[in-house]
């Protein structure tokens, strides 16, 4: 199922953890709205960097969530967040894009330099903080 031009609802819900361990990854009416929020926040993002962009996780149920050893408090449990690789483009460099555009992203994350962290607001009501931040060993700072 297309949840916008190019990014559908089985990549936005494609876990391999999901699959190993034979976890029920299915997004309800909800987090399905939510997932193509996010798609067409991603097809911004796209349009931006002129660049594919290749999805790592999307949605996650609460046993993928837990199998990953993520907070329950996650976007990614709502169907909001997508971890996301654009080849030919360091996850700094993706961060760095965004926060120039005025795409409405809710928060931005280069994690441990080998992907970005991108969201919409858990709501449709709630402003888009663009936040930025950087998560690595040392710990999670502001994105300078």
């Amino acid at each position: 199922m297309n949840l916008s031009n190019n990014f559908t609802l089985e990549e936005l819900t494609h876990s391999e953890v999901a699959e190993r361990k034979n976890l029920d990854n299915t997004p309800n009416a909800s987090e399905v709205a939510n997932l193509t929020r996010l798609a067409a926040l991603l097809e911004q993002v796209r349009t931006l960097l002129n660049k594919p962009i290749m999805i790592n996780s999307g949605f996650r149920s609460k046993p993928v969530n837990d199998s990953v050893g993520s907070k329950d408090t996650s976007q990614h449990r709502l169907g909001c967040a997508a971890d996301i690789r654009v080849p030919g483009m360091t996850p700094k460099q993706v961060v760095e894009a965004c926060l120039a555009s005025d795409i409405p992203f809710d928060q931005i994350i280069e994690e441990f330099g080998s992907w970005t962290h991108i969201s919409v607001p858990n709501a449709t009501s709630d402003k888009p903080r663009r936040q930025a931040l950087i998560i690595d060993k040392a710990g999670t700072r502001n994105f300078v």
